[in-house]
């Protein structure tokens, strides 16, 4: 690992405790029993608590790095996300019809279900920029299940710069810290379908249309006004 690794892992490490709308649980790491409340020690079987309590201190305080290195990371890749987005929109402005080469070149539109490629002109940016604020706003605010196909796709943009980063710096995180993530993030979540080639792009269903991207999921919950315009 160069001084430019440890740099950035610091970093990461010092931004952890921004992260305060997901907890460190939620984030793959396993509560001792010291630190439970005594309503939340009932919630576990007694072997389960004897289990906990068994790890050995190395390996608890290297699951607890891992955990905050997480959480920087995804601080960290929320902010890399929307600055490239503006790039991404600023690279739109000129086109008067945008093709999928235009989106083949830009940061994170490219990483978007190409076969709507067509569609990411400079009005979808604008929307999509204000719902990944929101998105990335729920990682200070508290966790909220994203309201719209449009914020989970953001989610997955999230974790495809998070992934970025850990490769670019070989990051120590567990190999299937993703797809933990991911289950927490993206519980339930319908739009990975969206990047099926063999789907077609209107389904059956009509739920997964590129027109039913700004709209709420279900009556509960909220997409921000400027996005559903």
């Amino acid at each position: 690992m160069s001084a430019d690794d440890d740099d950035i892992t610091d970093e990461l490490l010092a931004d952890a405790g921004k992260l305060t709308g997901l907890s460190l649980e939620l984030l793959g790491l396993d509560p001792h029993p010291d630190d439970m409340t005594p309503e939340q020690r009932l919630q576990f079987e007694p072997e389960d608590l004897a289990e906990m309590a068994s790890v050995p201190p190395e390996d608890r305080q290297k699951a607890v790095s891992h955990a905050l290195l997480l959480a920087g990371l995804l601080w960290n890749s929320s902010a890399v996300l929307l600055d490239q987005l503006f790039r991404d929109l600023g690279t739109l402005s000129g086109p008067d019809a945008v093709t999928p080469s235009d989106i083949a070149g830009t940061s994170v539109l490219s990483s978007l279900p190409p076969r709507f490629a067509a569609s990411y002109d400079a009005a979808f940016t604008r929307k999509f920029i204000v719902v990944a604020s929101d998105v990335t706003a729920s990682l200070a605010r508290g966790w909220t299940a994203p309201g719209c196909l449009a914020a989970e796709l953001a989610v997955r943009c999230l974790l495809d710069q998070a992934e970025i980063t850990e490769d670019i710096y070989e990051l120590d995180l567990p190999e299937d810290w993703r797809a933990r993530v991911e289950e927490v993030l993206l519980e339930d979540a319908d739009s990975q379908a969206l990047y099926s080639e063999d789907a077609d792009e209107s389904p059956d269903d009509g739920e997964l249309g590129f027109e039913h991207w700004f709209r709420p999921l279900s009556p509960g919950d909220a997409v921000p006004p400027y996005a559903r315009s």
